[in-house]
């Protein structure tokens, strides 16, 4: 079914995102989390989320399995679904920065394409990229869900850092390996980039 982009109008409110970033005391960004599976990626959103709340920040994880649940449940894993996903996501996330919250987002996100349209969807003035580095070994020995043993086997096709690439950030605007740092010092930097926009890697 073809759009009809023409008969679709869009409504500017009298209340501008200044206002609310104002009321909200924050300036809004997006924290866009990339990664392997299993590189600690979820852990570092849900943590950061809860030392947000315990400052006093309105915050939100879009973490890729729990939009896959509902905003994304009808997509499937090809290269094109994943892209579908991101620029999803990447909507809502801006949605949700005009509205003066800070987001963080949980996805793979293995294409560099990709992350350019979330990037360009939610404005470079809003979007970090924070590449979550940890080494695929380590990602395939902690194997939460089974599925790296899964994807060896041959029962899953398609799966990043086995039978299909994660293109690594050419220029994150920060870099944690989960190896190398504990979550209480990763968590101090994320912070530090969301609320400061202090940019340096760890690890």
């Amino acid at each position: 079914m073809v759009m009809q982009t023409s008969l679709i109008s869009q409504h500017v409110g009298d209340v501008s995102p200044a206002k609310r970033h104002a009321l909200l005391r924050q300036t809004p960004i997006t924290l866009w989390l990339t990664g392997l599976s299993a590189s600690g990626k979820s852990t570092l959103a849900f943590a950061l989320e809860q030392e947000l709340i315990n400052q006093g920040r309105a915050c939100y994880v879009l973490d890729g399995d729990n939009v896959r649940h509902g905003l994304s449940r009808n997509l499937g894993f090809s290269p094109e679904d994943r892209a579908e996903n991101i620029r999803r996501v990447a909507e809502v996330a801006k949605l949700m920065n005009d509205a003066g919250l800070i987001v963080i987002t949980a996805l793979i996100s293995p294409f560099r394409s990709d992350r350019a349209i979330a990037r360009e969807i939610i404005g470079s003035d809003y979007m970090r990229e924070v590449y979550v580095s940890t080494p695929l070994n380590v990602c395939e020995s902690r194997d939460p869900k089974g599925l790296y043993s899964q994807a060896r086997a041959g029962k899953i096709t398609g799966f990043t850092g086995i039978s299909s690439p994660y293109e690594t950030p050419v220029q994150p605007d920060l870099t944690i390996d989960t190896t190398q740092y504990s979550l209480e010092m990763a968590i101090a930097q994320l912070v530090s980039v969301t609320l400061h926009q202090t940019l340096r890697s760890v690890g």
